[in-house]
């Protein structure tokens, strides 16, 4: 398991109530698990992360399956829901 920090903006901030978090997981899908665990499956949060793309240590994660997206310790994940304007 990775020690890593999961970072919330905009909406997704707003959700969860803080900026960000320590989680231990091995992968992007344990990490957003861990996320929706402490936070609720069916809260605010969940659904901002269901529209969310992910930034892994700086790099997007795409449309890569979760479950291979590896975390390495001290990493960070970025949860970037939609933004408006431009």
């Amino acid at each position: 398991m990775a020690k890593v920090t999961v970072r919330y903006w905009a909406a997704a901030k707003a959700a969860a109530g803080v900026a960000e978090e320590p989680y231990e997981a091995a992968t992007l899908a344990e990490a957003l698990d861990a996320v929706r665990g402490r936070h609720g499956e069916s809260g605010e949060l969940a659904r901002v992360l269901l529209r969310s793309s992910f930034l892994v240590d700086g790099d997007p994660a795409g449309t890569r399956a979760h479950e291979t997206v590896r975390l390495a310790d001290g990493g960070t994940v970025e949860v970037l829901p939609p933004f408006a304007g431009g």
